[in-house]
């Protein structure tokens, strides 16, 4: 009779530690070395059972803290004012966003068409890291017209909300005209970013926000980490 492998009873093994309670959501596994000692058995054992969990979504590691336990799905809903801070809120989270860049640069094709811009025209692209209690979920592109929002880029940088920032040009609120959502896969980059593997399934969603005068202002693209957001139909007004 067939022996079950080394690394599929030590992922067993935390698999039921992980259902019972013994670690909780967003709890720190311990160090390979010392899940090492305890099984009798070397790192690369280790690392193979710990990547198994990974696979169902059980863990995801973060790059030089360690692996932890992953999260419930966090509801997102999506509808005509989609807000990150107080979707997140109204979920039980604690939001959080992370300014990875800021630039003004022509826009691309799509942005253009989206945002029914001319051929030469300008846009502010605001790439950013979005979090629920300090869980990476989600990686975004917001581009915004340039010309009637100078002031735009420098309130992003100090607030990182585009809610705040667009209020602070004068744009007192947007609603969503459209959205598009596909399945996707996540790149190096953005596999980086949120703590996944290479490939990992991601959710991409696309949409198109306009001022209270019905004008295009926010072309929005996000890849949601698949296994920790559930995206559903309404939203908080």
């Amino acid at each position: 009779m067939a022996r079950t492998p080394i690394w599929k009873s030590i992922a067993e093994a935390l698999r039921q530690e992980i259902a019972s309670g013994h670690y909780a959501p967003g709890d720190k596994l311990p160090t390979e070395a010392r899940l090492a000692s305890r099984f009798g058995v070397n790192r690369h054992t280790v690392r193979h059972a710990l990547a198994a969990l990974a696979e169902d979504g059980l863990v995801f590691s973060r790059r030089g803290a360690g692996v932890f336990v992953s999260h419930h799905p966090t509801d997102y809903p999506i509808g005509q004012r989609v807000r990150f801070h107080k979707n997140l809120e109204a979920a039980g989270k604690i939001p959080g966003k992370e300014v990875l860049s800021v630039e003004t640069r022509p826009a691309d094709a799509d942005e253009r068409r989206a945002l029914g811009l001319a051929e030469a025209a300008l846009v502010h692209a605001y790439h950013g890291l979005s979090t629920a209690d300090g869980t990476p979920i989600a990686v975004f592109l917001s581009v915004f017209p340039a010309a009637p929002l100078p002031g735009l880029p420098a309130a992003l940088r100090v607030t990182g909300s585009v809610t705040t920032a667009l209020r602070a040009c004068k744009i007192e609120d947007f609603t969503r005209a459209s959205t598009r959502l596909t399945a996707a896969l996540a790149g190096p980059t953005q596999a980086l970013h949120l703590s996944l593997r290479e490939g990992a399934p991601l959710i991409y969603s696309e949409g198109i926000n306009l001022d209270p005068d019905g004008r295009p202002i926010e072309f929005g693209r996000t890849w949601f980490a698949g296994e920790r957001v559930t995206l559903t139909l309404g939203g908080v007004s």
